[in-house]
């Protein structure tokens, strides 16, 4: 889902939970396989933590018989301002950081994953498409604060419009950890248990028994403790102690169990006030009773005075206990990864991983499953390598290709699109019958062990479905581009097919502008027909000028002033700034500098200049474009671009002189701006000796 990018943003309470698409998100995700086939409806596996287990097992084999996966992904949003939208004036880093700010703000809602395995028996691909709902729930006790995002309206509203189940998603979506997550709560959790011991959760330092209540309990807990222990030393029936102070149908109570092979009191219903005043009791009568708290896998917590019958014993339980607190933490974190395993199931296999206009996919599933993205498309280019070695985006397949951008006879390459013109026999009520159609690769579904040849088409812009069409449509532009399948064998892989060797590895940085971002290289490099025609180091960034000025009328001041010839263009990011493409490095420099001495000079000559319209107000920013990178590198996203600057901090700057000789048109600036304040200087006297001549005549 990379299309809808509409503002504004709401938080994830008012845009998911009122949803009610479903009366249970059970009812929507259970439809059978046998069920599908039999009305017809696409057979796709939706997956949700009830299921996800058994699901995991299957996936694992399929995953490893697989020929390529295809993935796709849906989100809540794209964009979180406007002005970080893919515009015209972007550099390639630029665009890149911009993909990183959607992938850090917004949530992944639902993840396709669909393994295609060519069986030469059938002649025919079988693929096994998984539609996953997954969901960022905090898992664990000692977790961050728990996860935020953002929801974008359109976004949403478009998820609602094809029918996602939002419940299904909340309530039953798989959460997850990256594997920096996971890193830092495995060191956290060495941290908790090497500082703290192990009754820690019950501090009593500071817990001073002052009030009657606690007082009275504590001498009766007391007593009952005493009681409990004579018996088990002196023999006698010490099966149950009756908790002090309570009164009958209380469901407080102290039984006898065992605890690690040791006699113990397991407390039930006390109140952790209670439990800490009974920790305090322990501590300062009974050398040899100790205070135990463990929590299970389920985070069901339990309480025991368990008894030791030396220190050595005491040291010994003290230990196991904190041991086994320690095993339950960790299966915890392990259970806590959830839908990670299938992006770690993905790069272990190093299967081709197959997208359509996926760099924002991919941008995804490295913030998301593997750790917060680097702050350079070369650094995330050296990192990505490491975890999926090979991804083919169908999108570029579709337009750099020249053969198969005459299949699509330049139509639209969106992914609906490209599905209906490559693949017309998925959509065909009569796919074989038509002998043009027969000529197609021919691909079967397989979901829960039935294998379907027949139904209807599926529901675009659900992931799962989203995925087999990206599948379908690589397996078919693979055919066109010569591929045998004939007689492919299981042991090829399709990565290293040689037909495929200009198109692995490289994604759209941005589809308007045709940029495309080498993964091999960290380069990037535009498609020839959409080539940049001009420099970065020409432009100039004006922003919080009045906002009645519009692009026209702000090159008509800056021609003014340096020359007819001198702006190329001028382009809004948003109502509040623009870019201004100068004819040379040369003039940004200039306009910089004479905006800044503009400013410092408030004489007469500064209102009548030409740049006074622009910088009316004393507000006016300007910056060259690597102040407009280090905005867009901010985590920070102000929906008015001019909020934006202000708020990362970026001022008015000017560039440092250039090295070398003086261009004309410079020292023509320079000799504008020595008459500019020598002009200054004149009025200024003047009009002093005008005032001190009026008074001499007033005198």
């Amino acid at each position: 889902m990379r299309r809808h990018k509409r503002w504004p943003l709401r938080p994830l309470a008012s845009a998911l939970v009122r949803s009610h698409f479903s009366s249970s998100a059970a009812e929507t995700v259970t439809v059978s396989t046998a069920t599908a086939a039999a009305t017809g409806a696409f057979p796709l596996k939706h997956v949700t933590r009830s299921n996800f287990e058994t699901t995991l097992d299957d996936l694992r084999s399929h995953v490893k018989a697989a020929d390529f996966v295809a993935i796709d992904l849906e989100m809540t949003g794209v964009t979180s301002a406007p002005w970080r939208d893919s515009l015209e004036f972007d550099r390639y880093d630029v665009r890149y950081l911009k993909v990183k700010d959607s992938a850090e703000k917004f949530a992944v809602v639902q993840f396709g994953v669909c393994p295609f395995r060519w069986d030469s028996s059938t002649q025919s691909f079988v693929s096994h498409p998984h539609n996953f709902f997954i969901f960022p729930r905090q898992e664990l006790t000692f977790d961050p604060p728990a996860h935020e995002f953002l929801c974008q309206t359109t976004s949403m509203d478009f998820l609602a419009k094809y029918q996602f189940d939002f419940n299904a998603c909340i309530h039953e979506g798989i959460s997850y950890l990256s594997r920096r997550q996971e890193e830092e709560a495995s060191k956290r959790l060495e941290t908790l248990y090497d500082e703290e011991g192990v009754d820690s959760v019950v501090e009593t330092e500071d817990l001073k028994l002052v009030r009657l209540a606690d007082l009275l309990f504590s001498e009766r807990m007391k007593k009952k403790l005493n009681a409990w222990r004579s018996e088990l030393l002196h023999g006698g029936n010490a099966s149950s102690v009756e908790s002090p102070g309570i009164s009958n149908g209380s469901t407080q109570s102290a039984e006898t169990v065992f605890y690690h092979m040791r006699p113990a009191l397991s407390l039930k219903g006390f109140t952790s006030h209670q439990l800490k005043v009974i920790k305090l009791v322990l501590d300062k009568h009974f050398g040899d009773l100790v205070y135990i708290h463990t929590s299970d896998k389920s985070s069901c917590s339990q309480d025991f005075v368990v008894y030791t019958d030396s220190e050595s014993d005491k040291e010994n339980l003290m230990k196991e206990a904190k041991d086994e607190r320690k095993r339950v933490a960790e299966t915890k974190i392990q259970s806590a990864i959830g839908f990670r395993q299938v992006i770690d199931l993905l790069s272990s296999e190093k299967k081709l991983i197959v997208g359509h206009n996926c760099f924002l996919d991919i941008a995804h599933v490295y913030s998301k499953f593997v750790g917060p993205l680097p702050s350079t498309p070369e650094k995330f280019v050296a990192s990505i390598n490491n975890h999926f070695p090979f991804i083919v985006d169908t999108k570029i397949l579709l337009n750099v290709n020249p053969m198969l951008h005459q299949r699509m006879k330049k139509s639209s390459t969106s992914l609906s699109s490209a599905f209906s013109s490559l693949c017309p026999q998925f959509e065909s009520s009569s796919r074989r019958s038509d002998s043009i159609l027969q000529q197609r690769v021919e691909i079967d579904v397989e979901v829960d062990n039935v294998r379907c040849s027949n139904w209807n088409a599926g529901a675009k812009h659900e992931a799962g479905y989203d995925a087999f069409m990206t599948g379908c449509i690589f397996a078919q532009a693979c055919s066109h581009l010569g591929f045998d399948f004939k007689h492919h064998s299981q042991s090829e892989n399709f990565a290293q097919n040689e037909k495929l060797d200009k198109y692995i590895n490289r994604l759209y940085l941005s589809w308007a502008r045709g940029d495309i971002i080498d993964l091999g290289t960290g380069h990037s490099n535009a498609e020839n027909w959409r080539v940049s025609k001009f420099k970065y180091e020409n432009i100039v960034l004006i922003w919080n000028f009045p906002q009645k000025l519009k692009a026209r009328e702000i090159k008509e001041c800056l021609c003014k002033a340096f020359g007819s010839t001198s702006v190329t263009s001028v382009y809004h990011l948003d109502n509040t700034a623009v870019f201004v493409l100068f004819k040379n490095s040369e003039l940004v420099s200039n306009f910089l500098k004479l905006k800044q001495q503009l400013e410092s000079d408030d004489g007469p000559v500064t209102i009548i200049h030409p740049l006074s319209k622009i910088l009316e107000g004393g507000t006016t920013g300007a910056a060259d474009y690597e102040a407009y990178k280090e905005i867009c590198s901010s985590n920070i996203s102000k929906i008015l671009f001019s909020d934006q600057a202000e708020t990362v901090g970026v001022r008015s700057r000017t560039r440092p002189d250039p090295i070398g000789p003086t261009s004309p048109e410079t020292e023509r600036i320079e000799k504008m701006v020595a008459v500019t304040n020598s002009a200054s200087d004149l009025i200024d006297a003047f009009l002093a000796n005008r005032v001190e001549v009026e008074a001499a005549r007033t005198s």
